[in-house]
């Protein structure tokens, strides 16, 4: 079975953005992405330094706004409409979610579309469904990142998405059809999942539930993509997929690892995303 890993996708990814990032400073104009944080969460923080040091190897300047937890609705909403309204400000990205005492819908909806680099706002969601310019969350997008690296075909193929949030499942099944993939939506009410899972060519798992697809949903020549990532419930501290990647290893053609996959291009993509962003304003 080959591994579908994520660290040379993510690399590619960085050293092309980089490139276009430094073509753009050259000129006169350099990417940048305002960064929000509310509070001190720890897996916020975590992602906040992420985000920073891709910024870095990408040449992309990242611009951190960090807020108390109780901080009121209006002093957001007028941080956020400074960084609209910034010519310097190519992109804009909040953690999520935000504290109950935040309307997080009518703060989303002040980024504007063509600064909206991980599709937080309804208008950006939008964009996407009906494929016009906007940008696609980064997970999603990620996953089509890893197809298009490792050159799996999608026109007229049966891919299987796990999953319809608005975060991952619902525009990657928009971006499949994109490429011609003939896509099945599945979710908790869905009958017969395995059976469901075992005819497509690929299956893309995304519903935050550890190791759920087990060896008998997949059948051979499958590419399997794996978007979960949970708590392991058996290796405490650690962390798994959405497949038992043990199991489908014996199975399919090609699948991605949790960790290691799809989660290490995430970021490279939200740096890519301020880039083209740059490049259209």
């Amino acid at each position: 079975m080959q591994r579908l890993t994520g660290k040379e996708v993510a690399a590619a990814i960085m050293a092309d953005t980089k490139e276009r990032a430094e073509k753009l400073a050259a000129a006169g104009k350099t990417p940048c992405l305002a960064v929000f944080r509310v509070g001190e969460r720890p897996d916020d923080v975590a992602y906040e330094a992420s985000i920073k040091r891709h910024c870095e190897r990408a040449a992309v300047e990242c611009r951190l706004v960090t807020l108390p937890a109780d901080v009121a609705q209006q002093d957001f909403a007028a941080k956020l409409q400074a960084a609209a309204a910034d010519p310097t400000v190519h992109g804009m990205f909040f953690f999520s979610p935000l504290p109950k005492n935040l309307d997080e819908d009518a703060l989303r909806a002040l980024i504007p579309v063509e600064k909206d680099v991980d599709c937080l706002a309804e208008a950006s969601a939008a964009a996407v469904f009906c494929g016009s310019e906007g940008f696609a969350p980064c997970t999603p997008s990620a996953v089509m990142e890893m197809l298009r690296y490792y050159q799996v075909p999608l026109s007229g193929r049966r891919a299987v998405v796990l999953g319809r949030s608005m975060v991952v499942g619902k525009p990657l099944a928009m971006l499949l059809l994109a490429a011609d993939a003939t896509v099945t939506v599945c979710h908790s009410r869905s009958q017969d999942l395995p059976a469901l899972c075992r005819e497509a060519d690929i299956v893309l798992a995304a519903v935050g539930r550890p190791r759920l697809v087990q060896g008998e949903w997949l059948s051979s020549d499958q590419v399997v993509l794996d978007v979960g990532v949970n708590a392991d419930p058996e290796n405490p501290g650690k962390i798994c997929g959405d497949v038992d990647f043990a199991a489908a290893e014996g199975i399919v053609a090609a699948a991605s690892p949790v960790p290691g996959g799809v989660g290490l291009v995430t970021t490279a993509v939200l740096c890519r995303h301020v880039v083209e962003a740059a490049e259209r304003q």
